[in-house]
């Protein structure tokens, strides 16, 4: 059975995103009979219910999901193609999508603030997940990843910069556990773990393959949280150079060693990759980049 219905289409969509006609009608601008309309001729030709009614609202059936998924992706097209054309003027503004990890956020946040001065007519949207976020179904409209290069196609990828990893302690724990002064002091030491044992980040990987498990007496799936609990002195943990050597509340034990690091690539789509917004973007990330690693070599190097 064909489904040659849009508006039919749009409104099942609309109903399975916002849960109620009332909400459904007020998204589309039209009268809620015609929500209701829309979705009895609907399930009437697909010859299935797409909806439980209940009072409160209506929840999509197992066909519904999939026309609330495929709605979706729908209107990602239709958005990613309005940035496109929205994109192809001069001026640097309108919404910006940047995503990246929680742990770049300190090398992210300072190239932003830069952006929105020199762009005030920029709305900025910053993502943190450690999803990978679909660059062509405009989720996103710069991504900053750490790791192997991206391979995904239709993507343009450069690299960025070196993410440099220390491992730190508060002064409390230092007072209560003494600091280690070599690898083989770590041996009496306690640890910050990632929840996940087969956690990809290097660091992690490097503290599975040096340090007995039953050292790791914290363990938390959230990085605020790893962070928040080296700095109550339950441990010592990993934190990215740039958070680290800011923080007052925490001694650096270990400098960052290449072995825990990993590279930095700024990703954007190749459909969007030359407007000026997505243009504007990627240059202030790459200076502000450069100017903390010249920062993290400097100090470094005086070390």
């Amino acid at each position: 059975m064909a489904i040659d219905n849009w508006d039919e289409i749009r409104t099942a969509f609309q109903v399975a995103r916002i849960g109620t006609v009332s909400g459904a009608a007020e998204a589309l601008g039209v009268h809620h009979a015609t929500v209701i309309r829309h979705v009895d001729a609907l399930e009437a030709r697909l010859g299935t219910k797409l909806f439980q009614r209940h009072p409160r609202g209506y929840t999509p059936t197992e066909a519904g999901q999939q026309i609330l998924a495929v709605g979706q992706a729908t209107e990602d097209q239709f958005s990613q193609l309005a940035a496109r054309i929205a994109g192809a003027g001069e001026e640097v503004s309108g919404e910006l999508i940047v995503t990246s990890l929680l742990t770049l956020s300190g090398m992210v946040l300072p190239a932003l603030s830069r952006l929105m001065e020199a762009h005030p007519g920029l709305r900025l949207r910053y993502l943190t997940d450690p999803r990978v976020f679909r660059l062509e179904y405009g989720e996103a409209h710069v991504a900053i990843r750490a790791g192997g290069r991206p391979t995904e196609p239709d993507n343009v990828v450069q690299p960025l910069a070196r993410h440099r990893v220390g491992l730190y302690a508060s002064p409390a724990y230092l007072e209560a556990h003494g600091r280690p002064e070599s690898d083989t002091d770590l041996a009496a030491h306690r640890f910050i773990g990632a929840d996940a044992r087969d956690a990809r980040a290097p660091y992690f990987r490097w503290l599975s393959d040096h340090v007995a498990e039953e050292a790791v007496v914290f363990r938390a799936n959230d990085q605020e949280a790893q962070w928040a609990a080296i700095r109550q002195g339950i441990g010592l943990g990993f934190l990215p150079w740039i958070e680290g050597s800011n923080d007052p509340r925490l001694v650096q034990v270990m400098a960052p060693r290449d072995e825990w690091s990993s590279d930095i690539w700024l990703v954007t789509h190749v459909d969007l990759h030359r407007t000026p917004k997505v243009q504007a973007a990627v240059k202030m990330l790459k200076e502000t980049a450069a100017e903390l690693c010249r920062g993290i070599e400097g100090l470094e190097a005086a070390g």
